[in-house]
C-alpha cells in the first residue's frame, strides 16, 4: 500500500459509509468517479451499486480505490475483477469472492472492523503546525443529521418521492466531493461530477460533460451557494429538474428567479459541505 492508496481509501470509505443503504464508491485522486447506492431489493444491492457507480465513469474508474460498505459478494466481485483496480475495502467478503478477487495479483483487499466508525475531528498539517476541526459527517443512522424536512423550497413544486430520494442522495454524495462540488444524479447514483474546479461555473460544466445524455432528468447537488445564476444556467440548460444547494448568496434572489423561470424545483439546505 503506498501513501496515495491510503488517502484514496480512506476518500473511499469517507463516501460509502454517508449512507445506510448498500453503496460503493470509486476513488480516483482523492475525488469521486461514481458513487452510487442499492435500492432495489429484488437483486444484489452492492453489486448492482458497484455497476451504477462505475458506469458513472468508467474511464477514470480504472486504476481506482473502491469501497462498499456492505460485504461483497461474488457477483460485485467478478464486475470489478474486468476492471483495473488498485484497492477493495470493505467490512467483509463472501468466500467465494474472496477467492476470486485474490487471484488478481496487484489488488489490495482491505477489510474494516463491523463496529467501524469515522472519528469526529479531523487533522491537517500545515507549515509550522496543524489545524482541528469537527468532521463533515452524516451518520447514516441519524436520520436528523440529512433530514429533507429542514429543507426550504424557495423554487418550482414540491419533489416528488423518487426525486426528493435523489435530492438527498446527491447531497450526501457531493460531501465527499472537493469544492468546488456539483454532482449530477439520478436513480440513486452520479451520473456527473464536476470537482476541484477554483470556480463552480466550471464545476457545472465538468458535470454536465461527464454526464452527458444522462444529465436531462437528472438532479444536481452544489456543496455551497451559487454566487451568480450562470453556473445554476448551465445545469437548467442541460435538462436538471431539481436542484439542492445551501443557499446564503448575496445574489440568492438572481439564482432563484433563473430558477423559477425555468420552472425547476430547487431546496435550499442552510448548510454547506465545502470539502478541501
Amino acid at each position: 500500500m503506498s501513501y496515495n492508496n491510503y488517502v484514496d481509501a480512506d476518500a473511499a470509505v469517507r463516501a460509502a459509509y454517508d449512507f445506510i443503504n448498500p453503496a460503493v464508491a470509486i476513488i480516483k485522486h482523492a475525488n469521486p468517479c461514481g458513487i452510487a447506492v442499492g435500492r432495489d431489493k429484488a437483486v444484489d444491492q452492492i453489486a448492482s451499486a458497484y455497476r451504477k457507480a462505475h458506469e458513472c465513469d468508467p474511464v477514470s474508474a480504472f486504476g481506482g480505490v473502491i469501497a462498499a460498505n456492505r460485504t461483497v459478494t461474488l457477483q460485485m466481485a467478478e464486475q470489478v475483477s474486468e476492471v483495473f483496480t488498485e484497492v477493495l475495502v470493505a467490512p467483509g467478503f463472501e468466500p467465494e469472492a474472496l477467492e476470486l478477487l485474490r487471484q488478481k495479483k496487484n489488488l489490495r483487499l482491505l477489510q474494516l472492523p463491523a463496529d467501524f466508525g469515522r472519528g469526529n475531528q479531523e487533522v491537517r498539517q500545515i507549515s509550522g503546525g496543524f489545524l482541528v476541526q469537527d468532521a463533515d459527517l452524516f451518520d447514516p443512522t441519524d436520520k436528523l443529521l440529512a433530514q429533507t424536512e429542514k429543507w426550504s423550497l424557495v423554487s418550482g413544486e414540491p419533489a416528488d418521492a423518487d426525486t426528493l430520494a435523489d435530492l438527498e442522495f446527491a447531497w450526501k454524495a457531493c460531501r465527499s466531493v472537493k469544492s468546488n462540488a456539483i454532482l449530477l444524479a439520478h436513480s440513486g447514483a452520479s451520473v456527473g461530477v464536476g470537482m476541484g474546479q477554483v470556480n463552480r461555473v466550471d464545476s457545472c460544466h465538468l458535470a454536465v460533460k461527464r454526464a452527458g445524455d444522462r444529465a436531462a432528468g437528472s438532479v444536481a447537488a452544489s456543496d455551497a451557494f451559487f454566487p451568480f445564476a450562470d453556473g445554476l444556467d448551465v445545469l437548467l440548460a442541460a435538462g436538471v429538474r431539481a436542484v439542492v444547494q445551501p443557499g446564503g448568496s448575496l445574489r440568492d434572489d438572481e439564482v432563484i428567479s433563473a430558477a423559477q423561470k425555468a420552472g425547476v424545483t430547487m431546496y435550499f439546505t442552510g448548510e454547506r459541505h465545502f470539502f478541501h
